[in-house]
């Protein structure tokens, strides 16, 4: 067969960017060298005509001119060059850019297929009965602690108007238990100052009951002071 018709020709494949950007890279180095080189030949040159006079001198001058020339030609050439590596690494970046989306995109698609199928799973009437059966819990467990809450032995049929006319009662009582309490011996202490200390009880009668009481003299704390003859 293939001496009828010939074998087919295999076309090699594309080079890629990498290795274009690889060879531009290795064409930038050795111009950098030759650049490197000339800068050397015009360090020469120019010890040269520091010391060069007459025609001498003219003769350096030219040299070190054409290699003027071909340093600013090797420069205009690396530029060039490292101007397309700079589209290459665009291009690459854009080539990748574009490989990492297919991949978000491929990993979101199968994360929604499996979104729907765990989602398929979820019966939304169980959890609402769920909720429900949690709220009659909770409820019947608020009944069980009011139950037990309860007071024993206290009767039903109290009324509240009673008990606060009765409470309003007792506190008149004590109104009057405490007016009636005035007379009742005080210590001294609790004695207004200036004021003299009369027993509740033991008063004298009859005649006596005449005779000037000598008002007692006390201190700032209400104690009586002894007079010292």
């Amino acid at each position: 067969m293939h001496r009828l018709f010939g074998k087919k020709k295999e076309v090699p494949p594309p080079p890629s960017l990498s290795d274009a950007s690889g060879g531009i890279n290795t064409r930038i180095a050795a111009l950098d060298d030759k650049i490197k080189g000339l800068d050397n030949e015009l360090k020469v040159y120019k010890a040269q005509l520091a010391k060069a006079k007459g025609p001498a001198k003219a003769g350096i001058q030219k040299r070190a001119m054409d290699v003027l020339k071909r340093k600013r030609m090797y420069e205009q050439q690396r530029d060039q060059l490292a101007g397309q590596v700079f589209n290459l690494d665009q291009t690459a970046f854009a080539m990748e850019t574009i490989k990492d989306t297919h991949t978000t995109i491929a990993a979101m698609k199968d994360a929604s297929k499996q979104l729907k199928i765990e989602h398929k799973k979820i019966n939304l009437g169980e959890i609402e009965d769920l909720n429900d059966d949690l709220a009659d819990m909770f409820e019947d467990v608020n009944e069980i602690s009011e139950t037990l809450g309860r007071s024993y032995g206290t009767p039903d049929y109290i009324d509240e108007d009673e008990l606060e006319a009765e409470l309003a009662c007792l506190g008149e009582e004590f109104d009057e238990e405490l007016t009636d309490n005035v007379g009742i011996d005080q210590p001294s202490y609790l004695t207004p100052s200036g004021m003299p200390h009369v027993p509740a009880s033991g008063l004298p009668v009859g005649p006596q009951a005449n005779t000037p009481i000598t008002p007692t003299k006390v201190d700032e704390f209400g104690l009586p002071v002894q007079n010292l003859v």
